[in-house]
């Protein structure tokens, strides 16, 4: 997994392929180096750019139940998708790296926020 430093933060680095183009853009994502990384935290997140209509949910619910996340996802009315995932940061990484490595998803930018951990959710679902 691919880390930047700038400025003292840091990020992960996601390369995204713009087929059309035969170029890539990077997307960094930025993680918090907060202590223990088994630690349960969950993120409210809003996907930007390609990310309807070619399958961006259903592999994003394969990947956070193969991982032991938590949440779910759901397409908005403006063409983005809304997440929300809970557990392990570097789970949630691993998460991100899967979702990049897609050819037909292009994320162009990531609006993200931690949010309270909801104690009795037990699986990740497509809305």
């Amino acid at each position: 997994m691919p880390i930047y430093q700038d400025e003292g933060r840091n990020f992960l680095i996601l390369f995204v392929a713009f087929p059309q183009k035969n170029n890539y853009n990077v997307v960094k994502y930025r993680i918090e180096n907060d202590g223990d990384s088994m630690t349960q935290t969950r993120k409210r997140m809003v996907f930007h750019g390609r990310v309807q209509g070619v399958g961006f949910r259903y592999k994003a619910k394969y990947l956070a139940s193969s991982l032991g996340l938590t949440g779910w996802v759901r397409n908005e009315y403006d063409g983005t998708v809304h997440m929300e995932v809970q557990g392990p940061k570097p789970m949630i990484y691993k998460l991100m790296e899967g979702l990049n490595r897609d050819r037909y998803i292009v994320i162009e930018w990531i609006d993200e926020k931690d949010i309270p951990v909801a104690e009795d959710e037990r699986s990740f679902s497509v809305r």
